[in-house]
């Protein structure tokens, strides 16, 4: 019986309680739904009529789903049991909320069961049971086969071995059993997304998880505020984390096995906040990353004065920007085209993110004080070609890097600097004698990321020409009519109308000029004007380029690029 319909026919006095044996015993007999069955027994009580009293007492649309086309049904994570048993169809999914035809309206516990269970925020429509139920069945059909075929797609693996593993049905007879698959879902469907990061947030009220895609953060899910132990729990088992331990930062990793053989590696840091303890998740996906110098985003020129670079067989490059301006990428990018069996490669990171074969990869260790100036040391003694250094943070590792590039070694590295000069000037306050700097640096490379137009819906922007040159374009590019792309939005690309992401690059060689210029103690200014007429685009500059082949907007060049 459907106590959604009954209860509100009996209050609006269009069925008496006389009449519910009746339904119920009609539904049995001929199966038929409840609404059939009483608009069988009440003659002047159609089906539309009944179901409009139940919307209008409910406050729940109406919804036709025969007019609705199956293909664009959403896919979820709620089972074939789940849909059949509460008569519930996910019929579409708009940013983090899922509509579900229903039969009856749903408990608000229900809701937020299925709320927890897929990740989204619920809403619903009504939909008459006798349409409804065919699809139903060819649906729950549909996902038992995926079910029984799928049942062992994603593992969690450690030191190689299987530390679990589960599957994404929804059914469980554990009180925990939920909250794993709960979590497991979230990290399967940021690395489907593309996410960078996972944030697992709690607060006084709510409890958020944000994932951040192409450098935005976006809520993904809000679940309970009661789950928050048992989901940083389940994070820490996975990552190898104290349990125990809440009152201090912690660190951890664990990999990701999915069903196409594609491994991919977390980085994972707790931080215990005032309302509980916070965690993030850093994917590291080694296939994400193109390790191709022409898709980096360099222009014609760009490119050809970094490849000249690394063809020298002494000097140091310099990769400069802001944490995560995607200079990691960039350095990998470089090793990759590096990596020969005539080169001996040697790199020290904290952490590696991105495995490379034939290349000897050495990471950070705080507990055994292995650190980055420690291990350059020794790289010296091991006969390298190429070095890589994750990041020049003190005086002592930027010494032995200015040194190792002076004698035979190619060193690459970064520093956090806004532009190409300034990164002179950081060395020189690291301590660097100012005779070595100009003579072991090839070339710096300054480095932004930004988001691209979605190809599919982005559309021509309207600027005035006062706005334009005010932006940096010339009166010569703007006199034919040249008016830059906007982001709009589209299904395609998450109503962002921006898909993916690409480097804006200032690439300044070191010449003769600029050498003369770092001996006579010029500021970065200076370096950085002179570097100019020398045809070294700025990062601005490159990014207006990128504008103009309507590769992505002027407001993504405003919020990123200010030098």
């Amino acid at each position: 019986m459907n106590n959604g319909i009954i209860t509100t026919l009996l209050q609006n006095k269009l069925i008496n309680k006389d009449d519910i044996s009746q339904i119920k015993d009609l539904m049995i007999s001929n199966s038929i739904s409840c609404v059939e069955a009483i608009a069988f027994i009440k003659y002047d009580l159609s089906e539309e009529h009944i179901m409009n009293s139940l919307s209008l007492f409910s406050g729940i649309p109406l919804f036709d789903i025969r007019t609705y086309c199956l293909e664009r049904l959403p896919t979820t994570n709620l089972s074939s049991t789940f849909i059949l048993a509460y008569k519930v169809l996910p019929i579409e999914l708009y940013k983090n909320q899922l509509t579900l035809a229903v039969v009856y309206p749903l408990s608000k516990e229900l809701c937020t069961q299925i709320s927890f269970i897929t990740g989204y925020s619920i809403s619903l429509v009504l939909a008459n049971e006798k349409h409804l139920m065919p699809i139903l069945n060819l649906q729950s059909n549909s996902l038992k086969i995926n079910e029984n075929h799928n049942t062992n797609d994603v593992d969690f693996i450690s030191d190689g071995n299987k530390i679990f593993t589960e599957d994404w049905s929804i059914n469980s007879e554990s009180d925990d059993k939920p909250v794993a698959k709960f979590v497991h879902r979230i990290i399967y469907d940021a690395v489907k997304l593309g996410a960078s990061d996972i944030h697992f947030e709690p607060y006084e009220k709510n409890y958020r998880i944000r994932y951040r895609i192409d450098g935005v953060l976006t809520e993904a899910s809000t679940p309970s505020l009661e789950l928050k132990d048992k989901i940083i729990t389940r994070i820490k088992v996975v990552a190898k984390i104290d349990i125990a331990e809440k009152r201090v930062p912690q660190d951890g990793r664990l990999r990701l096995q999915l069903e196409s053989n594609q491994t991919i590696d977390f980085r994972v840091s707790t931080l215990p906040t005032v309302f509980g303890e916070k965690a993030v998740l850093r994917i590291l996906n080694r296939n994400a990353a193109t390790l191709n110098i022409g898709e980096l985003g360099l222009d014609d020129n760009q490119q050809q004065i970094l490849l000249d670079a690394i063809k020298r067989p002494y000097g140091m490059i310099l990769v400069t920007g802001p944490t995560g301006s995607g200079k990691t990428v960039t350095l990998y990018s470089i090793l990759n085209l590096l990596n020969e069996s005539s080169r001996n490669i040697s790199t020290i990171e904290d952490p590696i993110e991105i495995p490379i074969s034939g290349i000897n990869q050495v990471a950070v260790n705080e507990k055994t004080n292995l650190d980055f100036s420690t291990a350059l040391r020794a790289f010296l003694r091991q006969d390298p070609d190429v070095i890589m250094v994750g990041e020049i943070r003190d005086f002592e590792t930027a010494s032995m890097a200015v040194k190792a590039a002076q004698t035979g070694h190619l060193v690459l590295s970064t520093l956090h600097t806004n532009d190409a000069a300034a990164s002179l000037t950081r060395l020189l306050n690291l301590g660097v004698p100012i005779y070595n700097i100009g003579d072991a640096i090839l070339l710096i490379v300054a480095e932004r990321l930004v988001r691209k137009l979605c190809r599919l819906c982005k559309q021509r922007g309207e600027y005035s020409v006062h706005e334009l040159i005010n932006a940096g374009f010339t009166e010569l590019e703007i006199s034919g009519g040249f008016m830059p792309y906007i982001a709009t939005g589209c299904e395609y690309c998450n109503y962002s109308g921006y898909k993916g992401r690409v480097g804006i690059f200032e690439v300044m060689p070191i010449d003769d000029e600029i050498k003369v210029l770092i001996l006579n103690h010029a500021n970065s200014a200076t370096i950085k004007d002179i570097a100019s007429k020398n045809g070294v685009n700025s990062l601005r500059r490159s990014g207006l380029d990128k504008v103009k082949h309507g590769i992505t907007s002027l407001t993504e060049i405003e919020a990123h690029i200010n030098c």
